[in-house]
């Protein structure tokens, strides 16, 4: 995914969001346009009230059925991130929960010194991106392992879970 082509979308847009899609990665389409929203979100180029495009936009933008972006859109409303208003569009709803800016380019910072390092290394494109889910895979199971001991110990003390 391209994220300069999700910012700013065109001046005749009503949405700061212009959709992108990867043929390759074996992601559904819908899901793509639903990860994009979220992405977005997280990194705060979306907030509530902004409009997404319009599904007639969408599709002759990517030239893909109008049922894939309703699905997208569907699926959004359902985890309450976005709600349609009959004959004006698709909005945004609810915020993420986001790093603040200045904290986000700190991280993007290193990231970027880490994935040019792993370039150095010998890695391309698709080993940084085996290597980096591998190690986010490694961290959740990590901490998802000192949470459930955290649970454990406050039941033994007598606690809530």
């Amino acid at each position: 995914m391209v994220i300069d082509k999700w910012v700013g979308g065109t001046e005749d847009r009503a949405s700061p969001i212009a959709f992108a899609l990867d043929p390759g990665s074996g992601i559904p389409t819908y899901l793509q346009l639903v990860q994009q929203v979220e992405q977005s979100l997280r990194l705060g180029y979306l907030k509530a009230g902004d409009q997404l495009p319009k599904v007639r936009e969408v599709v002759a933008d990517l030239a893909i059925n109008p049922n894939t972006v309703l699905k997208a859109y569907r699926d959004l409303e359902g985890k309450g991130l976005t709600t349609g208003r009959p004959g004006q569009g698709t909005f945004i709803r609810a915020d993420i929960r986001r790093v603040d800016l200045a904290g986000l380019t700190g991280l993007r910072a290193s990231l970027t010194s880490w994935f040019a390092d792993a370039t150095e290394s010998g890695l391309d494109q698709d080993g940084i991106v085996a290597l980096f889910s591998s190690a986010l895979r490694d961290f959740a199971e990590r901490r998802g392992a000192v949470d459930t001991g955290d649970r454990d110990a406050r039941r033994a003390e007598g606690g809530a879970a």
